[in-house]
C-alpha cells in the first residue's frame, strides 16, 4: 500500500447525520422573515420607496452653487463672502432677484472642504433650508 502510507481514511470521523430538516427550517424562517417585513432589511432603513421615486429630481442641474472653504471664505457665484453669517442674506437676495414666482424648492449645490468640521455642513444646510433651498452637498479635497 504505497499510495496510502498514513492510512488517513481510518482516522477520519464518521460522516455527520443528515441536516436536511435544519436546511428546510432555515429556508422557512427566511421566507417568513421577508414576507412579514417586506424585505426592508435589504433596503437602507431610512430610504422609503416614495423617496426613491424622487430620484429623477436629484439628477437635475443645480440652480446655484456655493463653495465653502472655511468659515471665513465662502464663494457664492462671483461673490466672496467673508463669513457664513452673510450667507442667509445673500441667499434671500438671490431668491428675490432670480426666483420670482417659483413655487418649487431651488436646488443649491454646496461644495464644502473636506477638512472642515461636520458642524459647517449642518450650519450651511440649516441656512439653505431656512432660505427655501434644497441643498445637495459634495465634499472636496482640502484646498492647497
Amino acid at each position: 500500500m504505497i499510495s496510502r502510507p498514513l492510512e488517513l481514511v481510518s482516522r477520519l470521523r464518521p460522516p455527520p447525520r443528515g441536516f436536511d430538516t435544519l436546511f428546510y427550517v432555515n429556508a422557512g424562517l427566511l421566507v417568513l422573515f421577508f414576507s412579514l417585513f417586506g424585505s426592508s432589511a435589504v433596503r437602507y432603513p431610512s430610504v422609503s420607496l416614495a423617496e426613491l421615486s424622487n430620484a429623477a429630481a436629484m439628477g437635475q442641474p443645480a440652480d446655484l452653487s456655493i463653495t465653502v472653504q472655511s468659515a471665513s471664505l465662502v464663494f457664492v457665484g462671483d461673490t466672496v463672502l467673508s463669513s457664513l453669517d452673510q450667507l442667509p442674506a445673500w441667499l434671500a437676495g438671490w431668491r428675490k432677484k432670480r426666483a420670482v414666482g417659483r413655487t418649487d424648492q431651488i436646488r443649491l449645490l454646496v461644495l464644502i472642504d473636506k477638512s472642515l468640521p461636520i458642524e459647517y455642513l449642518h450650519r450651511v444646510n440649516d441656512i439653505a433650508t431656512l432660505a427655501g433651498f434644497s441643498a445637495h452637498f459634495a465634499v472636496e479635497a482640502p484646498s492647497k
